[in-house]
């Protein structure tokens, strides 16, 4: 006997938990050797079920940082006696994060302690200062893997904006 299947595929609905829009994360760029160390907590051991992804990674270390209330402090101090010493022409990486962290270093970026008299920094040497300051308190990643969890579940329980 002969059975009918449908011809097309079901439609996940409108309230698919995991559905996301382009516009939900946003592009930035990460130096080389921060990349580089979230590549290799991309792609360790340890980020299992789920695997994450940059977006995630870069997006737990921005709320890492920015949790505290001594991060843009810190921020600033990193950038203004470690990167600073870095070649300007260092390669860079594109990347994307979620657009709640995005949106709250634009903010950091838009403050007082980024306009004149102080140097003026990029998004992109304020997103490698987080991924670096989570560097230096855990170089194994755990944290990081910790909050991008943190974030996926407040993520799929926050209403939308």
């Amino acid at each position: 006997m002969y059975q009918a299947t449908p011809t097309t595929l079901p439609q996940p609905s409108a309230s698919a938990p995991w559905r996301t829009a382009t516009s939900d994360v946003a592009d930035t760029r990460l130096w080389l050797d921060e990349h580089e160390w979230l590549y290799r907590v991309l792609k360790g051991e340890h980020n299992s079920a789920p695997s994450f992804r940059f977006p995630d990674l870069i997006s737990a270390c921005v709320s890492l940082v920015l949790s505290d209330a001594a991060g843009p402090a810190r921020i600033f101090r990193f950038l203004g006696t470690e990167l600073v010493l870095r070649s300007p022409q260092t390669p860079r990486r594109r990347e994307s994060m979620w657009r709640p962290q995005y949106e709250a270093l634009q903010d950091l970026q838009r403050s007082p302690a980024n306009r004149h008299p102080n140097p003026k920094f990029q998004l992109d040497q304020l997103t490698t200062a987080c991924v670096a300051l989570v560097r230096e308190v855990d170089a194994s990643g755990a944290t990081v893997l910790r909050q991008a969890r943190l974030n996926t579940a407040l993520r799929q329980t926050s209403p939308p904006s």
